[in-house]
């Protein structure tokens, strides 16, 4: 009989870690699999359930090369997220998965990568970051722009700071504030202040949809090509297989032909994205 492929397996949460406090908490959490779990790739998404709360699809932030756990950056949002927030080490989460298509980072060998994100928008892309990192020699040089509204709604700022020993890592927040002394400005403003090269390069982008508007914008200003610019749509994910219909975007469904699209793709596409 085949397996149900509604029925989660458990995973064991083993670390959680407060990014952001206030009304918009955002938690990262480590899982490892109580028995045989499965892998993924870098840009896949899996679906976190809570018994008698429900489920949601999440993004896995944690490179693949990582075999001890699976990682999850998760903002407080709703019943399942506010459920998962609740939980401690040694507490079991549902996991299904994995979903998607992934980033294709073989192509992307020997080329520059620009790393642009907004706020919660940078966990999507962080595993594609962590994967580049660990197997630099076969890249190119190394940029991320990085925002969010304040300081405080920075995720992985000890990683981060870790990041600038390696590669050049430009962060901003909207407002000014004290002790801040990095860009203040929106994200897509510190892009084209930065003005970062196309000559051989892809960039990679994931945020609010209208930071990743206007960052698609500056880098079409840049002189970026269609094909140089990748992003991951987040459409409400309900069954992860294809089959509810809540994610699609025309004859696409973003649980099993997305998330990740190059902007010459999601160009062809129907516009309500």
């Amino acid at each position: 009989m085949p397996e149900n492929p509604y029925l989660p397996k458990l995973s064991k949460i083993i670390e959680v870690k407060q990014e952001a406090d206030g009304p918009r908490a955002i938690k990262t959490f480590r899982t490892q699999f109580v028995e045989d779990g499965f892998t993924h790739e870098c840009g896949q998404c899996a679906m976190l359930s809570v018994l008698g709360k429900g489920e949601c699809m999440i993004s896995i932030s944690s490179t693949p090369l990582e075999k001890e756990y699976l990682q999850f950056s998760i903002l407080k949002m709703g019943r399942v997220t506010s459920a998962i927030h609740d939980m401690k080490p040694g507490d079991l989460l549902g996991l299904r998965g994995p979903y998607g298509n992934s980033f294709p980072l073989q192509q992307w060998k020997g080329k520059n990568l620009i790393f642009i994100g907004g706020g919660i928008g940078l966990a999507p892309i962080w595993s594609v970051l962590q994967t580049a990192r660990r197997t630099r020699a076969q890249y190119g040089d190394i940029t991320l722009l990085y925002g969010a509204r304040t300081s405080a709604d920075i995720v992985y700022k000890d990683e981060l700071q870790e990041l600038k020993k390696e590669m050049t890592v430009h962060l901003s927040v909207d407002q000014e504030e004290p002790g801040w002394e990095e860009f203040v400005g929106f994200v897509p403003v510190n892009l084209l202040d930065k003005k970062p090269s196309p000559g051989n390069a892809i960039a990679i982008t994931c945020g609010p949809p209208i930071m990743i508007k206007f960052v698609i914008a500056n880098l079409e200003a840049l002189g970026f090509k269609d094909e140089q610019i990748y992003t991951t749509v987040e459409n409400k994910m309900k069954c992860g297989i294809g089959k509810c219909g809540r994610c699609n975007i025309g004859l696409h469904y973003v649980c099993k032909d997305g998330p990740v699209y190059s902007w010459a793709e999601l160009r062809r596409m129907p516009q309500e994205y």
